[in-house]
């Protein structure tokens, strides 16, 4: 992930988790349930929480989970051990949790690498790994907190985002007051890959489908042309941009360059980047 790093994680701790129960919840997005008595440790806090998620590389004959949390100790941890070994290491939004059952939910794009890989159009191994997931299936979890964060007062919001940033924006909506106002863009695939999740009415939710623009285009292309083509509210304005690198970074350019919206108020997270592979 790159951009803005918000607010820091409670207590990080390199937990132990272990499939619960796996959904698909739309066309291309899979809905995984990790729970176990690691999770006793992970503490909720709403809105974008993110994590490192560690998944154990093929042919590999164990888990091998840094111990380190402060800082990247855990990376250098990480880059020490051989490769071979080296768990596999992505980004991921909680997009649901159960602090009572010990429960979070985590939704993963399928059939396309939106983990921080080239979007070849084939599943890297978080995609793969979610489309086959079983029940006791064990991952590592390390909290990495929050990235929505405004720091001043505004009278709006506006989040965009790619199928990527989806759990995100969810989250984030969620967690906003009854009285929050705003647009949200969110850019998916294919009318089947809308999610319901909870609005407030303040909040005008845009949903734009890929595939009714241009099918083969990057992810987030049109959900940047959208945010390009909005008619602002009036007020000072907090936005929140997340998924692929270019929309995340294109959309507080714009603000920021052509709209004359200051700098920090303009945030953004960049989950992965067209063309570039991940580390690890």
């Amino acid at each position: 992930m790159s951009g803005y790093s918000g607010r820091k994680p409670i207590e990080p701790h390199v937990l132990l988790a272990e499939v619960v129960r796996t959904k698909q919840v739309s066309e291309h997005m899979m809905r995984v349930t990790f729970g176990g008595q690691g999770l006793e440790r992970f503490t909720a806090v709403g809105y974008d929480q993110w994590f490192r998620l560690f998944l154990q590389r093929e042919g590999s004959d164990a888990m091998r989970l840094p111990t380190r949390t402060s800082g990247l100790g855990w990376y250098a941890q990480y880059l020490i051990t051989p490769k071979s070994r080296r768990p596999w290491v992505r980004s991921y939004t909680v997009r649901d949790a159960r602090p009572d059952l010990r429960e979070i939910d985590v939704d993963f794009v399928l059939h396309g690498a939106h983990d921080g890989e080239a979007h070849t159009g084939e599943p890297g191994p978080a995609s793969t790994f979610a489309a086959n997931a079983r029940p006791g299936d064990t991952v590592g979890i390390l909290d990495q907190g929050v990235g929505y964060n405004p720091r001043h007062e505004h009278d709006w919001t506006l989040l965009a985002a790619d199928e990527s940033g989806l759990p995100a924006v969810a989250g984030i909506c969620e967690a906003l007051p009854e009285d929050a106002r705003g647009i949200a863009v969110v850019e998916v695939a294919t009318a089947a890959d809308r999610q319901d999740f909870r609005v407030p009415a303040g909040i005008d939710l845009r949903w734009v489908e890929r595939d009714a623009v241009d099918a083969a285009a990057v992810p987030g292309t049109a959900a940047l042309a959208a945010v390009r083509g909005l008619e602002l509210l009036d007020g000072a304005v907090y936005a929140f941009s997340v998924g692929e690198s270019t929309l995340a970074t294109g959309v507080r350019r714009y603000l920021v360059n052509e709209r004359g919206v200051p700098k920090t108020h303009a945030d953004f997270v960049g989950y992965w980047k067209h063309g570039r592979g991940a580390a690890g």
